[in-house]
Formats: C-alpha cells, structure tokens, sequence
C-alpha cells in the first residue's frame, strides 16, 4: 500500500471506530491519561496502530472478533512492530467496554514501566 493510501485509510479507520475504540479514546485524548500524548490510527510503516504513545513505543490495539481469524496477520505485525522497539498491547473489544478500569491500569503499568 503506498502511503498516501495508508494515510487515506487511518482517516477513514478514524471516522469509523468501533464502540471500544471511542471509549478507549476519550481516556486516551488530549493528553488526560496522566500526561501521556496519544495519537489514534497512526500509520507506522506498512500498518496503522489503533494507539501510540510514540514517546513510549508503546502500541494499544483494540481487537474485536475478526481478529481471532487474522491470528497469522496480527502475529507478523506484532513481530515486526517490535522489531522497530515498540511495545505491544492488545486487548479485547469486550474487555475495553465492561472493564475499562482493568484495560486503563494495565496501559498506566506499561507506560510508566518505560521510565
């Protein structure tokens, strides 16, 4: 995919996110999580991140159930994400929407780990 197309799609990505995505985000935005600059559907290299915290390389990914048949493709962006340094984090749809607070601790955990 060239970039511009990459770039074209992460907006697309950004008017259409799911229920988990905007809940996550509005935690997420603006710098309200602890001071912590996010950006949300960032292309980096060939793919596009749900989040990043690009100052702590860490990368929040946000699953719904397709991904349970794209274990292959997850799998390989994951390896070459973290072949750049990023780190990785992934969470359910579901787990985002009924237990946010535990996805939020766990995101604060990996980010203040960075220090």
């Amino acid at each position: 995919m060239t970039e511009q197309k990459l770039l074209d799609h992460a907006k697309r990505m950004r008017t259409g996110q799911t229920d988990a995505e905007a809940k996550l985000w509005q935690h997420l935005r603006g710098k309200r999580f602890s001071g912590y600059k996010f950006r949300r559907q960032q292309p980096i290299g060939p793919y596009i991140a749900d989040f990043v915290c690009l100052r702590c390389r860490l990368v929040i990914e946000a699953d719904g159930g397709q991904h349970a048949d794209a274990v292959g493709y997850d799998e390989k962006r994951t390896a070459w994400l973290e072949a750049q340094g990023f780190r990785m984090l992934r969470f359910w749809n579901n787990d985002i929407l009924q237990r946010t607070e535990d996805v939020l601790e766990s995101i604060l955990r990996a980010l203040e780990s960075t220090r």
